[in-house]
């Protein structure tokens, strides 16, 4: 096997280990509390994430064996084999991680590199087309990926600045293509918006319509995340404060670009 393509194998095998542990943490607390709220929204992003990451396996292909398996997991089969509604969100992630163990071993056998060929040359979805400047999509979009790998890989301090910093970053972005002018009604304070703090940003943002009221989730420590990190002071941030800041990000990015 080409030794590009073992560590393509590689870093999948990777990508999807962490993936199947995050799904295992949702069964479980959707187990224990079906109605628990933020359950359900982590396993929104998850499921999404899960979609991502399979849509390359298969290589933007809907007919692949995979891709089909993924879809056919969120629907319940009656006894005549129909499609029918009902699928609890517990048994769609047990489903999810029946089709993330099936890529797992598919790419896990040495002489089954084909499930990937197809994906090689498919570039990453594009997340932030809905950002204004154009020399800051590239920006949030390797952000974006360097937030979910360190989600991964255990890393929540940093993984929870950086989907801060990029949160940060689009909503300026809103609010400089709608103007200062526009948003002085709101209750802006002077001075350019790139000299406001972070608070100020999201609250201006969600006074004049631009988000909702998804920021309110938002954890105390990462509210202050400029003030911490390798060179300020030492602060501990959870898994749940990561997980949060992340579900946070992915409600604003929902509310500045609807269609998505």
């Amino acid at each position: 096997m080409a030794e590009s393509l073992q560590a393509q194998i590689e870093t999948y095998l990777s990508h999807l280990d962490g993936l199947i542990r995050r799904g295992r943490q949702l069964r479980g607390t959707l187990t224990t509390d079906p109605s628990n709220t933020s359950a359900i929204a982590a396993t929104r992003v998850w499921q999404e994430d899960c979609g991502v990451t399979i849509n390359q396996l298969s290589g933007g292909s809907k007919q692949h064996w995979l891709a089909r398996s993924f879809s056919e997991a969120f629907l319940m089969r009656s006894a005549a084999g129909h499609a029918v509604e009902g699928a609890s969100p517990e048994q769609i992630v047990q489903r999810l991680l029946n089709v993330l163990e099936q890529a797992v071993a598919s790419l896990s056998r040495t002489d089954d590199g084909s499930i990937i060929s197809a994906s090689s040359g498919t570039p990453t979805p594009r997340r932030f087309d809905f950002v204004h400047n154009p020399e800051l999509r590239p920006i949030v979009e390797q952000a974006y990926a360097d937030s979910r790998r360190a989600l991964e890989q255990g890393d929540y301090d940093l993984a929870m600045r950086t989907s801060c910093g990029i949160l940060e970053a689009i909503v300026t972005d809103a609010l400089e293509h709608k103007g200062l002018g526009a948003v002085a009604a709101s209750g802006a304070p002077a001075g350019k918006i790139a000299e406001w703090s972070f608070e100020t940003r999201l609250a201006i943002a969600e006074k004049t319509g631009l988000i909702r009221g998804g920021c309110a989730r938002l954890p105390a420590v990462a509210r202050t995340y400029r003030d911490h990190g390798e060179s300020g002071p030492k602060v501990t941030v959870s898994e749940r404060d990561a997980r949060l800041a992340g579900q946070v990000l992915h409600v604003v990015m929902r509310d500045l670009n609807p269609g998505r």
